[in-house]
This record gives structure tokens, C-alpha cells and sequence, in this order.
């Protein structure tokens, strides 16, 4: 696969890990280096900007959450680049908080390599259009509506309660709404609006 060798910055602790991630990720064309630590992780984003981050959540000196939030806080810039944890944590609570961090995707250990690389592909090729299927995407007034109460983390039924509405209608819309930004689940979709700037949560 031909890449113009875009830049990947993998900071994971495990060395074994980290280096079963780079040759993957080489193999399909990607540059890539790696940090073992969140405060080195940090400063490589910092000193050399990547195209795309992985980074494991359980991190020494400064764990995965922080490096996001510190990055959201010294370098909103940076907000572009696709960010993407690497977990063995599989709870709702550790999830919604790296997505609400700003957190891409979640890929949780063991990782399928074959995965990896596909989210990776996917990630990369996104950002390259960020700039442009905004303005050819076009969302009717209750999709919006429905979609910034998904990225507020709010479940069908409690939408629907809250718009006076079927769940049904709500999954309707949800699924249309979906369908338009080319996501495969309704938590995607939302980011790509809010990323988008179609909604505002």
C-alpha cells in the first residue's frame, strides 16, 4: 500500500508491543517512531508533529488521558492530528473519558494488527478530507439536534424522552445521520459532526 510515508508517533510502555506495532505500521508504508513513556510521548509530538498518535492509556510519568489533555491545553494545533488509544482497559468510564478528551478511536488489547492497520488507514485518509466533506454533507435540523445529544453520551431512550419522540425515530435518524457522515456506529458519527463543526455538544 503507497503512502507519501506519513508520520505515526506510537508511545507504549511495552517494548515487545511497540515494536510489533512499528513493523506493522512500517510494512504498510508509515514512518514511524516511538516513545516509552507519556512525558516523552509529550515532547516528540511537541518537537516533531506527527500525522497520527497511538498511545497506550496506562502510561509511567503521565498517563495517556494526560498526554491528551496537556496537548488539548499547550497545543489546541494539534487538534487536527488523529489521536488514538491503545488499552487493555475495556470500561465505559475510561472510554468516555478519552472521548471526551477528544480521543479518535479505541483499540483494546490484544490488538488485531489487521484492525490496527485498517483504523489506521481510515484515520489518515479522514483527516486529508477534513477540510472538505463539510461543506458537502447536509444535515437536517433533527439529526443535528439528535446527533449533539449522541455526543453529549445521552442513550436513545433518553433522547427520545427528552424530544418527545419514539425511539425508533430517534434510531432513524441516528442511522441516516450516519449514514451521510460515513460512519459505522452512532459514538463515530458524532465525532465526525462535532469534528466537522456540524454540531456543537
Amino acid at each position: 500500500m503507497a503512502h507519501a510515508r506519513k508520520k505515526i508517533l506510537c508511545i507504549e510502555d511495552d517494548h515487545e508491543s511497540a515494536t510489533l506495532i512499528a513493523e506493522e505500521l512500517v510494512d504498510r508504508g508509515y514512518e514511524v517512531s516511538v516513545a516509552h513513556d507519556g512525558q516523552d510521548g509529550l515532547l516528540a509530538i511537541l518537537r516533531d508533529r506527527p500525522n497520527l498518535v497511538l498511545c497506550d492509556i496506562s502510561l509511567p510519568r503521565m498517563s495517556g488521558f494526560d498526554v491528551l489533555q496537556q496537548l488539548n491545553e499547550i497545543a489546541p494545533s494539534f487538534g487536527p492530528v488523529p489521536f488514538i488509544f491503545l488499552t487493555a482497559l475495556s470500561d465505559r468510564r475510561s472510554e468516555l473519558r478519552g472521548r471526551q478528551l477528544g480521543a479518535d478511536d479505541y483499540i483494546t488489547k490484544p490488538i488485531d494488527f489487521e484492525r490496527l492497520g485498517l483504523i489506521v488507514d481510515a484515520r489518515l485518509a479522514g483527516v486529508a478530507r477534513t477540510k472538505l466533506w463539510p461543506k458537502y454533507v447536509k444535515l437536517h435540523e433533527r439529526e443535528i439536534e439528535i446527533l449533539t445529544w449522541v455526543a453529549r453520551g445521552k442513550t436513545s431512550e433518553e433522547i427520545a424522552k427528552k424530544l418527545s419522540i419514539t425511539r425508533r425515530t430517534v434510531d432513524f435518524h441516528v442511522d441516516n445521520a450516519r449514514t451521510k457522515l460515513g460512519a459505522q456506529t452512532r459514538t463515530a458519527a458524532a465525532i465526525k459532526a462535532v469534528a466537522g463543526g456540524l454540531i456543537k455538544p
